[in-house]
């Protein structure tokens, strides 16, 4: 884009062959640097006036400058662009700048110039990518190290609190117990049983599958018995309240940090670890081995209905079955499961609904994340009953 003067005499645009070659040059007077511009201030001429312009910018300048764009014949975009730099680059050292003696056409095209060549910082080089991948792990693990730090000391602090309302049952809010214990127990039965009952069904069909290619189908009802009752039955109703009551405590206990209700609550001298999280943990622990009795009962009853169907074994041949190979220790190892499992879900959903910042985004995020956390640690924890439970010979 370029602009050009018409000539005064003929009001016809002037032969380029007459205009003169782009030229700038500066002098002071009372305290004001002029900078004068002339000539054709196109492409052709941007290599030379850009080190010219570059030695001006560079120069000592007084309080404020004037840029006379009177003698300029032709002013297209990379003559603009350098005129803009130059004025910029005055404004960067906190001089005044103003524009003289310039035409509509010029001061039009230095604004479009200015809008179109915005002051973008320039972003560092990417690194390689395989520091890039070491930096990621690192940070990853100095985040899971710092929250594992943290996870630990709130369960230093429920234990505390726990141990002040053992010794003290008054302090507990039964009511709010009450109330948890239906939410998290009650109102989960339908969706334990079904998912529970479908396990037993899926179980049953595939150890029948693969038990009678050697004649021995009779011995499912060995395989449902140990590992519903020792692992499957409390597992799977773990992660079932992890995903259900879990991500509800910190979703509930989130959105009242975003009412700034928990901090209202300090501020009046309520605890809100007395108040929020003991009655949801008591609840939990309370609920969460009936709520495994029920799937082990029902994972049972799901897998003796599928080998009545497919394997031709009757009830009462499977209640038998059952009676001499699986002991009642093998329901207590599983139940024994439970109010720790139970206590871990609720000290993880509730610690992360407390660490919500105060966004609605947040607790999007801190809920995702409580149910992340609370399964794996269900996992861990089973693990580790397991291991022990094989060195006590159980």
């Amino acid at each position: 884009m370029a602009v050009e003067t018409t000539d005064r005499l003929g009001g016809q645009a002037a032969d380029s062959s007459n205009l003169s070659a782009a030229w700038v040059k500066t002098q002071s007077a009372d305290g004001v640097l002029l900078v004068t511009a002339g000539g054709r201030w196109d492409i052709k001429s941007a290599g030379q006036l850009s080190r010219s312009l570059r030695a001006i910018e560079s120069a000592d300048a007084p309080s404020s400058v004037t840029v006379d764009l009177g003698s300029v014949d032709v002013l297209d975009t990379s003559g603009a662009w350098l005129m803009r730099r130059t004025m910029d680059a005055y404004r960067s050292r906190g001089l005044e700048v103003a524009l003289a003696n310039a035409r509509p056409a010029f001061e039009a095209l230095l604004d479009d110039v200015g809008r179109s060549d915005p002051n973008v910082p320039i972003e560092s080089p990417m690194p390689p990518k395989l520091i890039e991948i070491a930096n990621r792990v690192g940070e990853t693990s100095f985040e899971i190290a710092n929250e594992a730090r943290d996870l630990i000391g709130f369960f230093g602090l429920l234990l505390v609190k726990s141990v002040g309302v053992i010794l003290r049952p008054s302090r507990l809010r039964f009511t709010s117990t009450v109330y948890h214990m239906e939410q998290v127990g009650l109102n989960a039965i339908p969706i334990v049983a079904l998912l529970s009952f479908l396990i037993g069904v899926v179980l049953a069909y595939q150890g029948a599958e693969q038990l009678r290619q050697f004649g021995a189908e009779l011995f499912v009802v060995n395989l449902l018995g140990i590992s519903i009752l020792r692992e499957l039955g409390i597992l799977i109703t773990a992660i079932i309240i992890a995903g259900r009551s879990g991500s509800s405590f910190t979703a509930q206990i989130g959105t009242m940090k975003v009412n700034e209700e928990v901090d209202a609550m300090s501020t009046i001298g309520i605890d809100p670890i007395e108040i929020l999280v003991l009655p949801r943990v008591a609840a939990l622990v309370i609920t969460l081995p009936m709520l495994a009795f029920l799937s082990d009962v029902v994972g049972l009853a799901g897998g003796a209905i599928m080998s009545y169907f497919t394997l031709d074994i009757s009830f009462g041949q499977f209640l038998r079955q059952l009676n001499g190979a699986v002991g009642i220790e093998q329901l207590w190892i599983g139940l024994v499961k439970a109010p720790v499992f139970a206590f871990a879900i609720a000290m993880v959903g509730c610690y992360e609904g407390l660490n919500v910042s105060g966004s609605a985004e947040s607790v999007g995020r801190m809920t995702t994340k409580s149910v992340v956390e609370s399964i794996f640690l269900v996992i861990v924890l089973d693990a580790i009953f397991s291991i022990i439970f094989v060195n006590l010979g159980l």
